[in-house]
């Protein structure tokens, strides 16, 4: 799973992966928890014992005030007893569907179906509370939320990326309806940790076809990756490992001109020196201090809009 432990980027995007709710999220969800539990507390030690965990014989909601059974719910989420506090809110909501506490029922319904990790049914939940409050004060928390489902379902880069598409189109959706709110810097943030992971998928599959001697398929995997994610940390070996496809295909112009953007935008990486040890292998360039030159950097107008095309 990919995750965000805080607002910064994590130290390299594969640290991420092990992390799943981020301290921002964790954050806004209490601030949630307080809001709509705050003129309850009085009622809490109302709503304990003698409601729903004492007698086992069921109690009829209807005989319970709408204040009361909200401060049960609120009480069994601060205990993380999530499916009791799901119970709780389905009743009021059944019971009172005209209560002004229902509206949070139904929100704090999406948010105890994804600390339950049911992200299917917290999304339903969710996608159904927007369709009917799509002015509701906190409505951009509930994007938030929504989005935060999909991207907890992104899978190893082994497997199907259709969770990871969705989840950056979800972030997407944040990120353009509420573009100066704090989910929306943190939606970002997780949009190129995604991004980043799609790169690898590339990369693997580039890798892969490479390893089984398929250099044309190779070659579009690792291009679309200098193409299509140009701000990940995959361009510079999909650099050099278009140089080598070209030597081995016996294109050297394609693969100096490929080393050459490879130097010119990373001369100090592992990467470079691996590609420009190729090119004097294959007898390309001399080691008199002959190097492939793109420009001075200073010519450059952007990352590899600017440079030769390799193709």
């Amino acid at each position: 799973m990919l995750g965000l432990r805080m607002r910064a980027p994590p130290p390299s995007p594969h640290a991420a992966l092990c992390y799943r709710r981020g301290s921002f999220q964790r954050l806004v969800i209490d601030v949630l928890l307080i809001r709509y539990a705050a003129p309850l507390v009085i009622l809490s030690s109302l709503a304990g014992c003698s409601i729903f965990d004492g007698p086992e014989k069921p109690i009829d909601p209807a005989t319970i005030p709408v204040e009361t059974l909200y401060s049960s719910g609120i009480d069994r989420m601060n205990a993380r007893d999530y499916d009791g506090a799901n119970k709780t809110f389905r009743d009021l909501e059944q019971t009172y569907p005209y209560s002004s506490y229902t509206t949070n029922a139904q929100l704090m319904q999406g948010y105890a179906y994804y600390m339950r990790n049911e992200y299917t049914d917290s999304i339903a939940v969710l996608d159904r509370f927007i369709q009917l409050h799509p002015v509701y004060r906190d409505i951009a928390y509930v994007y938030y939320l929504r989005a935060l489902c999909y991207y907890e379902q992104i899978a190893d880069i082994a497997r199907d990326q259709k969770n990871t598409q969705d989840a950056m189109g979800a972030l997407q959706d944040v990120v353009n309806r509420f573009p100066d709110s704090p989910y929306a810097r943190d939606a970002k943030l997780k949009i190129d940790l995604a991004r980043d992971h799609l790169a690898g998928k590339e990369m693997e599959i580039g890798r892969y076809y490479e390893k089984q001697h398929l250099y044309t398929a190779a070659i579009g995997r690792f291009q679309r990756v200098v193409d299509d994610f140009q701000t990940t940390n995959h361009v510079p070996e999909a650099l050099q490992r278009l140089t080598e496809l070209y030597l081995l295909l016996g294109l050297p112009d394609e693969a100096r001109k490929t080393a050459a953007v490879l130097g010119h935008n990373y001369p100090g990486s592992s990467w470079y020196k691996d590609s420009y040890d190729q090119l004097v292998a294959a007898g390309q360039i001399t080691t008199t201090g002959q190097e492939p030159t793109a420009g001075k950097p200073e010519e450059k107008p952007g990352w590899f809009s600017r440079n030769l095309s390799i193709f």
